[in-house]
Order: structure tokens, then sequence, then C-alpha cells
């Protein structure tokens, strides 16, 4: 187990690129499992999940060649079927959600797929039944080993459909559209979700061949063709990441720029920071965020307290609201942060009310912050880190800190941010590893 020592209440400066995107590598990664030919994916972070499915994807056959620091060469003409029946893979497969996004693949170039119970945050309840029913419309038999926690789906051949989702899972739309790329007739998926990462995704899979229209709408149609050929594809920067860079920015009152945003996929993400009082310039790609020693929360135009709430795309992401909250804890004035989508999400309050921040936790979706204005700072502490957001959320804070912090846990960290504290150090924060 390893942790960070922090010692927090220093200024920081300088100019930061963001890595690649975990949660869109993650899906495209799987995507290569629907061709037999070569598949390059640039700008892949260094990420605990990302070498997780990559080791997966080894294990099952494909050839992956890393041609340099963040890009790799991946091709499935060998894939090995029975490794997704071995004790290796159910022990691999669990410890990683994003694994869950193998089964579409497999099941329509294959005909079969199968999955433990994936783990990931404990942020909430996470439900499967979105892919499966997906993959059921589709035509694919659906078989659950409750013994074991195994999940399986078989399909001599998938026909094309209409299906409206349950929920606008990004997951559960990527793997349902992976599964009817290769499928027999069109499929219209209804309430598709539509992040940037989906629409990647959607662009990189015709760029293979596949015939899908409406991206970047909640109606995806895709016209199954017989096969995919190989594509090059280059991964966004990381919008989570881009966020949590402004917090710390915002924390510490630093001048810092983030280097090739790709302005035109943040969404809200900009409006919503803005809405907290914090000044932020677009500068070609970039971002640049001034020193601020003091920043102020927007209320409504009818006087009453600003709500920060998450929402699927074109809404603002759950996985900066933990960033925001932290944010508020340090502003002029009083937000309302409606965590709508994990019901887990705010418990992790409790570390930063530790730390003298005013967080009134009205329930488990729910959080009032009552900002300071950096007139009493946060105590430093000792903490864990629940999960990814969470745990970086946490260190914001501890930077922000008098004195010395100890977050423990830190691995959840590095589940989705590559190389933390050299990239901290390198803009002058007094990060250090510890390795117990």
């Amino acid at each position: 187990m390893a942790s960070f020592k922090i010692e927090g209440g220093h200024k920081l400066n300088g100019t930061i690129t963001p890595q690649g995107a975990k949660n869109e590598v993650l899906q495209i990664l799987c995507a290569v499992l629907l061709t037999p030919e070569k598949v390059v994916v640039n700008n892949v972070p260094d990420i605990i999940d990302v070498n997780k499915l990559i080791f997966i994807l080894g294990e099952l056959g494909v050839k992956v060649e890393k041609l340099s620091r963040n890009s790799y060469s991946l091709q499935a003409d060998e894939v090995n079927l029975d490794y997704l029946e071995s004790e290796d893979f159910k022990r691999d497969g669990s410890s990683l959600r994003g694994s869950i996004m193998i089964v579409g693949p497999l099941l329509a170039r294959f005909g079969r797929g199968y999955i433990p119970r994936p783990g990931g945050d404990k942020i909430g309840r996470r439900r499967l039944d979105t892919h499966f029913e997906g993959f059921i419309r589709l035509g694919a038999k659906f078989r659950y080993n409750k013994e074991e926690s195994f999940y399986g789906v078989e399909a001599e051949e998938l026909y094309g459909t209409e299906m409206l989702l349950d929920e606008a899972s990004v997951t559960g739309t990527a793997n349902i559209l992976m599964a009817a790329v290769l499928a027999t007739g069109t499929t219209k998926i209804y309430n598709a979700a539509c992040e940037p990462y989906i629409q990647q995704l959607s662009k990189m899979l015709n760029s293979m061949g596949a015939k899908i229209s409406g991206v970047g709408s909640n109606l995806l149609t895709i016209e199954g063709v017989a096969s995919l050929r190989g594509c090059e594809h280059t991964v966004l920067p990381d919008m989570i990441e881009i966020g949590s860079w402004i917090g710390v920015a915002v924390m510490t009152r630093s001048e810092l720029t983030i280097k090739n945003v790709s302005w035109e996929n943040l969404g809200q993400i900009p409006n919503v920071f803005r809405k907290l009082g914090v000044k932020l310039e677009k500068r070609d790609d970039d971002i640049y965020i001034p020193a601020q020693e003091s920043y102020e929360i927007q209320n409504y135009i009818d006087g009453s307290v600003l709500t920060v709430a998450d929402a699927p795309w074109p809404g603002f992401t759950p996985d900066l609201l933990s960033i925001v909250l932290v944010i508020a804890t340090q502003a002029k004035g009083t937000v309302l942060i409606h965590q709508k989508m994990f019901e887990s999400r705010l418990f992790f309050v409790d570390k930063l009310i530790d730390m003298g921040a005013k967080v009134i936790l009205c329930d488990p979706h729910r959080a009032t912050v009552i900002g300071m204005d950096f007139e009493s700072s946060l105590k430093a502490t000792k903490m864990t880190s629940p999960d990814i957001r969470a745990g970086i959320s946490l260190l914001i804070a501890a930077l922000s800190a008098k004195g010395t912090s100890i977050i423990n846990n830190i691995e959840q960290i590095d589940r989705g941010y590559e190389n933390i504290e050299a990239r901290l150090k390198s803009i002058g924060a007094k990060i250090e590893r510890i390795n117990e």
C-alpha cells in the first residue's frame, strides 16, 4: 500500500498537458476485438485501469506492441476464447469494471462473450442490466452463474432491432454499439449516451468500415456490416483531468496553463467553473487560469442559492462534482451540490469536514457547501482515498491545506491519473510518494 505525503499551502506555477481520456480509451481498446487487422491507438494514458485492460487483451491472445510511451499497436487475429472460462480471467476481469466492454465485441465477432462481475469504484449501484438487455434484444441468450458471479451471452447470429435504453449509460451504449456494428440488418438505439467518448468510438468504428449515423445525438442508427478493417485512432484529452487541474490551480491560488484541452469537447465544464467565480481564459486550444486570491459563487437571478447537479451529456459530468465541491469550500458564497447519478459519491465529505470545511451532507445525494473565502484555511490531516475522483479531490484539498497531510490507498488515484506526483512536482507542489 502506498501513500502521499503532501505539504500544503504552497503556490504553484507552470504548464500542464492533460493525459488521454481514461473513459474513452477503455472503449477504444475493447473495439480492437472487432477486427483481425492491426489497430493503432495514440494518446493512451499510462494508468492502472488502462494497463489492466491491455494485460487482459494480451491474455486473450491480442498481439500488443508498445510503439512509444503512449501509443500501442493491437491485433486480434488469434483470439483465445478459452481464456474467458479460465480462473485467471475470473480473477483479472473482476478487478476492472471497464472489462465489461469486451463482451459486445466478442459476442459480435465470435458469437459468445463472458465476464465475471466487474469491480471498480465503490460509488453506489452501477447496474449491468442495460448492457445485457441490449444484447438480448439483438438476439443473444443470457446466462448467469450465481455461485461464481459469472455472466455470459451467446448467439449464432445477431439481428438488428430497435431498442430504448433504460438509462443513457455510456459503457452500455458503447457495448451495444460494438455488438450491433456486425449484426445482420439495422439497429436503432434510442436514449443512447452521446458523450464525446461515444462520439469518438463511433468515429473510430466508422473509419473501420461500420455504418453509424446520428453520432452526437441520443438516437444512433447502425447498419450492420460483414466485417471491419484496421485503423489508427487518437484519444481525446481527459476532460476529468482537465477539471482536476483547474481545481488544483484555484485551491492553491496559482497561475496555471492547461495545454491542448480540445475546447469543443468540454461541454458545460468551463461554464460551471465560471459560475463558481473561477476565472479561466481560452487561449487557442489552451485554458489559462490566472492566480486568484478570491472567487465568488454566482447566485441565481432571483438571489437563490446556486445548485450544481450532474446529468447525462450534454449535462455536467458526475466525475467532476467532487472537484466542484472542494473548490466551493474556499469560495465566497454557498452552493448546493446535487449528485443524482451515484448515491455514495458524496460520503468523502466527512474528510473535508475534518479539515475544517463547512459542508452539510443533506442526504446521500446532496451537500450544501458554505464557502470560507480563504479566511479560514483547511487543516492538514490523515485520510484514505475511497475512489478515483474523491481521491483527487482530497489531494487538491491537501495541497490547499496548511501543514502536512497523508493520503492512504492512493492506488485509487493511480487508477485514473498518470504519474500525478511527478506532474504536480513539475509545477512546484510539495508531494512525496511513500511505499509501505
